[in-house]
């Protein structure tokens, strides 16, 4: 793909009813969000088959990963070819949100046992390396698939050094 690069962004999408983008610093509670999730083609398309599962293990103990950022949730699979990676637009109830701000916080992994539906990690707190927000959402059912957003090859642009806006 020399002489191109690869662009994300989501192309005149209006939210469903009820469903808000990242407008708040914090996901409030029981307030539905679009969020995003970073997948390979293939685990996408298995996606849309069977729906999400929890992850068993991750920085929050188990859940489904999101991110209300597309430019975050563009990155997944870390270490994967980006032409081969995809994002899924999901709408979700965040139900009881919990804000995990730290690494070691007493409630990083049991968030869920404490009553909460969906551990949350503030941007630039030291939680992770892109310094992007994180959601994990405990139950798979709280999330609606929307549509899928891939990649775009565009003539690639002096000054511009990698696939992001």
């Amino acid at each position: 793909m020399s002489g191109f690069r690869l662009q994300w962004a989501e192309e005149d999408f209006s939210p469903p009813p009820g469903a808000f983008r990242l407008d708040t610093p914090q996901p409030a509670d029981d307030r539905t969000y679009i969020m995003y999730h970073g997948t390979t083609r293939t685990c996408a398309q298995e996606i849309l088959k069977t729906g999400f599962c929890q992850s068993k293990k991750g920085m929050l103990g188990p859940g489904v990963y999101l991110s209300r950022d597309l430019q975050k949730a563009s990155r997944y699979p870390i270490d994967h070819p980006e032409e081969d990676r995809v994002v899924i637009v999901v709408k979700v109830n965040v139900g009881k949100v919990k804000a995990i701000d730290r690494q070691n916080h007493p409630l990083q992994k049991t968030w869920h046992d404490e009553g909460y539906d969906t551990a949350w990690v503030p941007p630039n707190c030291g939680m992770v390396p892109s310094g992007l927000e994180e959601n994990c959402v405990w139950d798979p059912r709280r999330i609606e698939i929307i549509r899928l957003i891939k990649p775009k090859a565009v003539p690639a642009h002096p000054g511009y050094s990698h696939g992001y806006m």
